[in-house]
C-alpha cells in the first residue's frame, strides 16, 4: 500500500524542486527520515543546502515521525535575518 502526501516547498527549496507544492506517493510505513532521503536523491541540490527542516502538518517533525495519507510536508530551508 502506498502513502499520497502533499509537499510544500518554501524559498531556494522552491527554486531547486521547481515548484511549490507537488504529490508524491510514497511506500507504506514511510517517515520523515526516509521521505528526507528520497528527496535528497531526486533533488541533489537539496543535499548541499547547510540545513533544512521538515514540518509535517505545520509542526516540525523528526526523521523518525510516520508518514500518514494525506499528511501536509513543508521543506523549510535555512532562514538567515538581520
Amino acid at each position: 500500500m502506498e502513502v499520497e502526501v502533499t509537499v510544500l516547498a518554501f524559498g531556494i527549496a522552491r527554486e531547486i524542486i521547481q515548484d511549490t507544492a507537488k504529490t508524491w506517493i510514497l511506500p507504506e510505513s514511510s517517515d520523515v527520515g526516509t521521505f528526507r532521503k528520497a528527496l535528497e536523491e531526486k533533488f541533489p541540490a537539496l543535499g548541499l543546502l547547510k540545513s533544512y527542516m521538515i514540518a509535517v502538518n505545520q509542526q516540525y517533525a523528526a526523521d523518525d515521525l510516520l508518514l500518514e495519507a494525506r499528511d501536509e510536508i513543508a521543506i523549510i530551508p535555512p532562514v538567515s535575518g538581520g
